[in-house]
């Protein structure tokens, strides 16, 4: 019994040091045979690592928003439903990165969600989702209902009132989601409709920090789904994060679990590993962790056996992969074709190592479009080729046009039956037979449709080769078509990939070669130094000043060659010179007329006059008079020292006395009431308009209209003379241009009118 009872301590004080162990940021964790989510117990979430923060502040605002998200979020928000934005979108929003989507989480039901989206469909079983189609693209919305009903009330219940304060159970409902997310930096909620961003779990830490770390400990987060470990892998190789010691001891121990997914979703993570811009890094990675030779073995054998050849040149295959993660994006992806064809291609190199002009032309021709354009250009760049061994033979031998176009067709030919490697079981198997020390577990993930699509990109080397002949509008990428896997703008970019692995550098254009710089990856600080250079505003303003000369230098030509044919015009049309003159003195009338304006203003803005004014205009009848009588002479004085001519002094005086007239009747009864001091100045301020009035008519200018031609014009050029002389200058410019389109009339044997000297 004794015995019993002590083994039974033992036992007791074993599992108790085991929870211990398993105790992962205050979380006690029930760990069985099928792994079930978490059980959080009362009092053990981290209150104190919850936040939330103003989006403003981190530089997010709602205009990197796109449509299409943006419409589905405020529908659900319209609908009196919760709707937040999270996981990568957010993550990638606070590291001023381009989302690749941007994913909808929602209190409402997913059955909810599609009633209110005509085009919208729920896939998925275990963790089914809502595909909303609008404006072209798809958006993804899960349900907070759908992880509630999963969890099945396993997490612990929490009161309101036992959070702390600012929280409220949609906190809580946010966090529950949260934690069963697989790494911290996609735990983040953002409601773009209140600038907040919430944090539950400690993760803009860890981005401070470039840590990728699991939520839950790592090796129960890789049993519950065994693809977090291909999106750990992703997530580091493209945002450069380091793994926390929990993960990448969970990552080496649990690495085969990857075989019992299935092979589309295999496809899907390898797919967002390489065409996604990080091709490279991602292929080290899964070296690293011994995936590669599950996932692609003959190109793990190839990797190791160059690895022990001392002093060997840069592995081609990771060049190929280097250049291509240059022209491709989160935002400008490729489709899944181009990664199939290059790893078919390097294949095909491997099993056939080629002459240098061979592979040379190969490149060329597919990025040119032409055969004679493509072998021209491989010929005057022969001796620039970087050799790799084994796949480029180190060849001196000239090759004739007629032989290198058969030994193009035959590498072409081959390319494509490499495919079969990537997509056939068996035909891998039997390749792998010639690397005993390699283990293949026969794993293909790639269908024979997507396949088929890798080997028509080199159909065109196939078939009627030297006749090839394909027109392209524009050298630049056109990423829609490359993202819809269009054979014709996946060959170009092969070309293009394969020439600059070959050390070839292209000139496509200052601007479409520097936008393909910036886009290297953010992992090559020294290439991002470079660019940084390049982009430096110095560089950039001096740029845009020879940018800006030019465009100056060009509109001053255009300047000069309108003038030289106006000129010409008026040469031309004899007799006439008088009549441009008047128009020319119309126009600086006109000018002159717009500067007085201003002058006037300037006047009427002056202190004593504006103070003088008001008083005009607000005094009670009995000062009117000599209030205006005091604004007058203030006019009269600044007159000169504005440059206002008195003629306008006595229009500006008019309006005045309408404004004031309103007080005209109190002043007839101040009248009969026998004021004298009232007659006294209304009587001044008569003889005051007399006086300016008999300036004006001494110094009246003659009409400008004298100007014109004596003859009289028809209606149609008296209404176009009218327009432009009531017009501004601008104004006049287009009637005159309106003037030189009126076709029916002739020059000779009319009257010289303004409609006919525009002719």
């Amino acid at each position: 019994m004794a015995m019993s009872s002590l083994a039974a301590a033992k036992s007791k004080s074993f599992l108790s040091r085991l929870k211990t162990l398993l105790t992962f940021q205050n979380f006690n964790h029930t760990l069985t045979e099928m792994c079930p989510p978490p059980v959080f117990e009362r009092g053990e979430i981290e209150f104190s690592k919850w936040r939330k923060l103003d989006a403003r502040k981190m530089g997010i605002n709602q205009s990197m928003i796109p449509m299409s998200p943006w419409i589905v979020l405020k529908i659900l928000k319209n609908e009196g439903f919760e709707a937040y934005f999270v996981g990568g979108c957010v993550r990638d929003l606070v590291l001023k990165r381009v989302p690749k989507d941007f994913d909808v989480i929602t209190s409402a039901a997913l059955t909810q969600v599609r009633k209110k989206f005509h085009r919208s469909v729920i896939i998925g079983r275990r963790f089914p989702i809502c595909q909303v189609n609008i404006k072209g693209s798809v958006v993804e919305v899960s349900s907070f209902q759908t992880r509630a009903q999963h969890n099945d009330g396993k997490d612990g219940k929490f009161s309101v009132s036992q959070l702390p304060k600012g929280c409220d159970k949609k906190d809580l409902a946010r966090w529950r989601n949260c934690m069963h997310r697989d790494f911290t930096v996609n735990s983040l909620f953002f409601d773009p409709f209140v600038n907040k961003i919430y944090d539950y779990a400690d993760a803009l830490s860890d981005l401070k920090l470039s840590k990728l770390r699991t939520l839950i400990p790592a090796k129960l987060s890789f049993k519950e789904d065994c693809a977090r470990i291909l999106r750990a892998l992703r997530l580091a190789a493209r945002l450069g994060l380091s793994f926390s010691e929990d993960t990448e001891s969970a990552i080496h121990k649990l690495s085969s679990s990857i075989l019992s997914l299935a092979k589309s979703r295999i496809l899907m993570e390898l797919n967002y590993m390489l065409s996604y811009g990080a091709a490279e890094p991602s292929l080290s990675l899964l070296r690293r962790f011994h995936l590669l030779e599950i996932l692609l073995p003959l190109q793990e054998a190839h990797l190791t056996q160059q690895a022990h050849i001392s002093g060997q040149s840069p592995s081609m295959l990771m060049k190929l992969f280097s250049n291509l993660d240059k022209l491709v994006s989160c935002d400008r992806p490729a489709d899944s074709s181009l990664w199939v064809a290059i790893l078919a291609f390097h294949l095909a190199l491997i099993s056939n190592p080629q002459h240098p002009l061979v592979v040379l032309t190969v490149a060329s021709v597919l990025f040119h479009g032409k055969w004679e354009e493509g072998v021209k250009f491989a010929r005057q760049h022969a001796q620039e080729v970087q050799i790799y061994i084994p796949e480029i033979a180190s060849c001196s031998d000239s090759i004739s046009d007629d032989e290198l176009a058969d030994k193009v067709s035959e590498l072409a030919v081959q390319v494509q039956n490499s495919v079969c490697f990537l997509s056939e079981a068996e035909i891998l198997l039997k390749e792998m037979a010639k690397f005993p020390a390699f283990e293949c577990p026969g794993l293909v993930f790639v269908p024979k449709k997507l396949g088929a699509s890798a080997k028509q990109i080199f159909d065109v080397l196939v078939r009627d080769l030297t006749s090839l002949r394909t027109k392209r509008a524009s050298m630049e990428i056109n990423y829609d078509s490359l993202k819809k896997g269009n054979a014709r703008e996946a060959r170009f970019v092969l070309g293009q990939i394969i020439l600059h692995t070959l050390g070839c550098e292209l000139v496509i254009g200052d601007e479409v070669m520097r936008k393909d710089k910036i886009r290297l990856h953010a992992l090559d600080p020294e290439k991002n130094a470079e660019i940084l250079a390049e982009n430096s505003p110095l560089v950039v303003d001096q740029r845009k000043k020879t940018d800006t000369k030019r465009t100056v230098k060009a509109a001053n030509y255009v300047e000069e060659q309108v003038v030289s044919k106006k000129q010409k015009l008026f040469e031309k049309i004899g007799g006439l010179s008088e009549l441009g003159r008047d128009m020319d003195q119309m126009l600086t009338a006109d000018t002159e007329s717009m500067d007085l304006d201003g002058k006037k203003q300037d006047l009427l803005e002056d202190d004593s006059c504006s103070e003088a004014a008001k008083k005009c205009r607000k005094g009670k009848s009995k000062e009117t008079g000599s209030l205006l009588q005091v604004y007058a002479s203030k006019m009269l004085e600044k007159a000169d020292s504005h440059g206002v001519p008195r003629e306008e002094i006595k229009s500006m005086l008019e309006t005045l006395k309408f404004q004031a007239g309103k007080h005209e009747a109190p002043v007839k009864e101040q009248k009969t009431s026998g004021d004298e001091e009232y007659k006294k100045s209304a009587e001044k301020h008569l003889k005051l308009l007399e006086q300016v009035n008999n300036d004006v008519a001494r110094k009246q200018p003659k009409c400008k209209e004298s100007c014109l031609l004596h003859q009289e014009p028809d209606t149609e050029q008296q209404n176009v003379v009218v327009e432009y002389i009531g017009g501004n200058v601008h104004q006049n410019r287009r009637v005159l241009e309106k003037g030189v389109n009126h076709k029916n009339e002739k020059l000779e044997g009319r009257p010289q009118t303004l409609s006919s000297l525009f002719k």
